[in-house]
């Protein structure tokens, strides 16, 4: 018989409430302190650009999915601070199993990755055996587990393209960037039914008349965005593909579809522009994450000061999710 180890516990208090509650002196330069506890500790901080401000600029790399996975393959810290959300910070340990990877609240979850139960999954793969998993690295680590690639919506395109034509495959959890890759490949998928709130907020109606009030700002969307969305934009892409394209356009007012994170960014690349974020559908003017959101530089010096949140992973589940995301991976050099 094997004896099972069991995974270390966090403080009591930490896993109630999710992050280190103490109060911060407020005359403290928490940029002055991150970045010494930082060197201290030999930690690297990984921000996604759905983070506030203040976090993405003491962020040592600042990406997307696809960016902070090759980043956390590669970092020789012994400490990875992820200032993202949890399947994020999962990934980051799934990659270095001997390091210690903390997350500043481990409440920052995701819908969509939330969608996608495991059990529920489960049996939906075992009513289609024959099909290929690929699932959106926006899951979780037992999702993960039972898939066959990862993609991110950087490379899903060419993931998918690689895929022989004959072989059936399951596309989860998103299925609206399901259904944009059916449109884009032509190839049918069978697709999971899960979808991300930030995503599914935004108005087709009111998007159509900011349009029309600036007929010269091309729209860029995320594909996790609603179909009807997704018609009138001018660019679908990735978070880092919608920042690319932001810089080497000529407008000089552009319409942005996505979490409103990203135009922290965008801004700082192009301080001679103009960034409207699309109207959601909704009371509120603003689309924020409020998962992405729980992360706050106060929460991050402490996570640093103290060494938690710190995220533990069963090894089985660590193993076998490794090897979709090495396969993602693999076929994704050139990709950017």
């Amino acid at each position: 018989m094997t004896e099972t180890l069991a995974l270390p516990t966090l403080p009591a208090e930490v896993a109630r409430v999710g992050f280190v509650h103490e109060d911060v002196d407020p005359t403290l330069d928490l940029f002055e302190e991150i970045d010494r506890l930082k060197r201290e500790t030999n930690s690297v901080l990984l921000a996604h650009y759905y983070q506030e401000g203040d976090i993405q600029d003491i962020a040592d790399y600042i990406g997307d999915s696809l960016g902070l996975a090759r980043e956390a393959e590669r970092t020789d810290a012994d400490t990875i601070v992820f200032a993202g959300v949890h399947f994020m910070a999962e990934t980051a340990k799934i990659l270095n199993p001997t390091k210690r990877v903390l997350l500043p609240d481990l409440h920052a979850g995701c819908s969509l990755a939330d969608s996608c139960p495991p059990d529920a999954f489960a049996a939906f793969r075992a009513e289609h055996p024959d099909h290929l998993v690929i699932s959106y690295i926006n899951c979780s680590a037992a999702i993960k587990a039972q898939t066959d690639i990862i993609c991110t919506s950087s490379n899903a395109e060419h993931i998918v393209r690689q895929i022989p034509a004959d072989q059936p495959v399951i596309f989860a959890p998103d299925r609206n960037l399901g259904r944009w890759l059916i449109k884009e490949t032509g190839r049918n998928m069978l697709l999971w039914d899960g979808a991300c709130i930030v995503h599914e907020i935004f108005s087709e109606q009111k998007l159509a008349r900011l349009k029309g009030r600036y007929p010269g700002a091309p729209v860029l969307a995320h594909p996790e965005c609603e179909e009807p969305v997704l018609r009138l934009a001018d660019h679908i892409g990735s978070t880092s593909s919608i920042r690319r394209f932001a810089a080497e356009s000529d407008a000089q007012t552009i319409i942005v579809a996505t979490e409103s994170g990203i135009l922290h960014q965008m801004q700082k690349d192009n301080p001679g522009k103009t960034f409207i974020a699309a109207p959601p559908d909704n009371g509120c003017a603003c689309n924020d994450c409020p998962h992405m959101k729980l992360n706050t530089l106060e929460k991050l010096y402490l996570c640093l000061k103290h060494g938690q949140p710190e995220l533990h992973m069963d090894e089985a589940i660590r193993v076998a999710a490794r090897k979709p995301i090495d396969r993602m991976l693999a076929m994704s050099e050139g990709v950017s």
